[in-house]
C-alpha cells in the first residue's frame, strides 16, 4: 500500500505541473491574445539626448522613433518577402504569394498594438510557408519556409520585448511543436534543417527574455527609489508639522495662559466686583484653561509615537462627547449667546468618533455664531434616529454689526471634512430671515471603520 503510494506521488506532482504549464500558456497565448495593448511613445527623459542629435523640423516626432523603426522594418520586410517568392506561376499564385508577403509583414505592425495577436497571425504565415514549400518544390519553393520563419522569429523577438520573459519558452515551443508537425506530414523538403533552426530561435528569444527581465528589474528599483524618496519627503512633512505644532503651542499657550492669569485676577483688582462682571471672567477662564487642555492633548498626538493611544480614551486624555454638551452651551451662553437646545429621539451611546464629531460640529457652529451674529438667538437641535444621528444649528439675524474675522469659511470647511470622514451629508447656508443654518447627518450602522477615520481626523 505505501510503495502504491509513494509510485502515485511523484505521477501526481508530475500533472500537477503539467497541468500549471498548459494554464500559464493558455493565460498567455490564448485569453485575451488579440487585447488592445498599445505601445506608448518614449518618455521625455529618454529622448532629451536624442532631440540635439536631429534636424529641428523632426524633433517633436522622436518619442515615435520605435513605432516608425517597426513600420519600417515591415515595409523592408513585405519588399524582400515580394522579390522573393513572386516568380510567376499565374494569377492565382500570385494571390497566395502576395497574401503570404501580408501575413509576414503585418504581424510586425501589429506588434505595436496586439502584440499576442501578431504571434498568431504570424503563425498563419508559418503555416502557409510549410504549405508553399511543400507545393512549390523548386529553385523557389523552400524560400518561403525560410521567409516565414525568419519573419516569425522577428515577431517573436518583439513580442517579448513587449511583454514577459516566460512567454518565450510558450512561444518556440507553440512554434516548432506545431511547425515540425505540419511539416512532416505534407512532406517539406528541409525538414534537416528544424533542429538548427530551433536552436538558433531559442538563442535569440533567451537574449530577448534577458534584456526583457532586466529592464523589468530596472524599472522596479526605479519605483522602489521614488517610492523611498516619496516616503522620506513625507517623513520630512510631518517633522516639519510637527515642529510647527509645538512653535504654535509655544506661541497659543503663551497668550491662553495670559489670558487665563488675567481673568482669575480680575475680579480682585475692582472693589465691589459686581456677580455678572466676576461670572463673566470666570467663563473667560474656564475656556482659556479649556483650551490650553485641548492644545496640549492634540500636541501630544503630535509628538507621539502612537496617535491612536490619545484616539482611543485615554483617561489621562479624555475626548468631548455629546454627554459634554451642556458645559458647552453653558460656555457659550455666558459669553453672551442666547441658545436653546432640544434632543429628540431616544439618547444611547454612538461610536467615539460619531460622538466626537457631532460636539466638534455643534461647538464650530456656536463658535461661528458668537462672531459672526453677534446679538442673534441660537438653537441646537439633536436627533436620534435608527441610521445615525442629525444636528441642526441654526441662528438668527445679528442685532448688531460683526467684527471682522481673519481666516472665515475654515470653519465650516473643517465641518465638511468631518462629515465626510464619516460618510454622512452636511447643508451649511443662509436662512430666508437673514440668519444661519448647519444640518448634519452622521450615520452610524455600519460605521465601525468610518469611526476611526472621524477619530484620526479629529486629532
Amino acid at each position: 500500500m505505501n510503495q502504491t503510494t509513494e509510485t502515485q506521488n511523484p505521477l501526481r506532482t508530475e500533472a500537477r505541473i503539467a497541468h500549471g504549464a498548459l494554464q500559464r500558456l493558455r493565460q498567455d497565448l490564448f485569453a485575451g491574445a488579440f487585447a488592445f495593448h498599445p505601445l506608448m511613445p518614449l518618455d521625455d527623459a529618454r529622448v532629451v539626448g536624442w532631440r540635439q542629435r536631429v534636424p529641428k523640423r523632426i524633433r517633436r516626432h522622436v518619442r515615435w522613433a520605435p513605432h516608425c523603426a517597426v513600420a519600417l522594418g515591415a515595409g523592408i520586410i513585405f519588399l524582400l518577402t515580394l522579390s522573393s517568392t513572386m516568380h510567376g506561376g499565374g494569377s492565382i499564385r500570385s494571390v497566395i504569394t502576395v497574401g503570404f508577403c501580408l501575413l509576414t509583414s503585418v504581424p510586425v505592425v501589429l506588434t505595436l498594438f496586439r502584440p499576442v495577436g501578431a504571434f498568431w497571425v504570424s503563425m498563419g504565415g508559418v503555416v502557409l510557408g510549410v504549405l508553399g514549400s511543400a507545393t512549390f518544390v523548386g529553385l523557389y519553393g523552400s524560400q518561403w519556409f525560410s521567409v516565414a520563419f525568419a519573419t516569425h522569429l522577428v515577431v517573436m523577438t518583439l513580442v517579448v520585448l513587449r511583454t514577459r520573459p516566460r512567454l518565450a519558452l510558450e512561444m518556440w515551443a507553440v512554434t516548432f511543436g506545431a511547425g515540425t508537425t505540419l511539416a512532416v506530414l505534407v512532406g517539406m523538403p528541409g525538414t534537416s534543417d528544424m533542429p538548427a533552426m530551433g536552436t538558433f530561435s531559442a538563442l535569440v528569444l533567451t537574449v530577448a527574455a534577458a534584456m526583457r527581465a532586466w529592464r523589468e528589474e530596472r524599472r522596479q528599483v526605479v519605483e522602489t527609489k521614488t517610492a523611498t524618496a516619496e516616503e522620506r519627503s513625507r517623513r520630512t512633512l510631518l517633522e516639519e508639522r510637527a515642529t510647527i505644532a509645538r512653535e504654535l503651542h509655544d506661541v497659543v499657550a503663551h497668550h491662553m495662559s495670559v489670558i487665563a492669569i488675567q481673568a482669575e485676577a480680575a475680579p480682585y483688582r475692582v472693589a465691589d466686583t459686581p456677580p455678572e462682571l466676576a461670572t463673566s471672567f470666570a467663563t473667560i477662564r474656564e475656556n482659556a484653561v479649556a483650551a490650553l487642555t485641548e492644545l496640549r492633548r492634540i500636541l501630544g498626538v503630535v509628538r507621539s509615537e502612537d496617535p491612536d493611544a490619545f484616539v482611543g480614551g485615554d483617561p489621562e486624555a479624555p475626548q468631548p462627547t455629546l454627554a459634554s454638551l451642556d458645559s458647552l452651551l453653558d460656555s457659550v451662553r455666558g459669553a453672551g449667546l442666547t441658545v436653546e437646545a432640544v434632543i429628540t429621539g431616544a439618547v444611547r451611546p454612538l461610536p467615539q468618533g460619531v460622538e466626537l464629531s457631532a460636539y466638534r460640529i455643534v461647538q464650530e457652529a456656536l463658535s461661528n455664531a458668537l462672531r459672526h451674529s453677534p446679538g442673534a438667538d441660537a438653537r441646537v437641535e439633536i436627533s436620534y434616529v435608527l441610521g445615525g444621528i442629525g444636528l441642526r444649528i441654526v441662528n438668527g439675524t445679528p442685532s448688531r454689526l460683526a467684527k471682522p474675522s481673519p481666516g472665515a469659511g475654515h470653519g465650516v470647511l473643517g465641518m465638511r471634512e468631518r462629515v465626510q470622514m464619516l460618510g454622512g451629508e452636511m447643508t451649511a447656508d443662509h436662512t430666508a430671515d437673514g440668519g444661519y443654518e448647519i444640518a448634519a447627518f452622521l450615520p452610524v450602522a455600519g460605521t465601525g471603520a468610518n469611526a476611526a477615520a472621524g477619530e484620526g481626523a479629529a486629532a
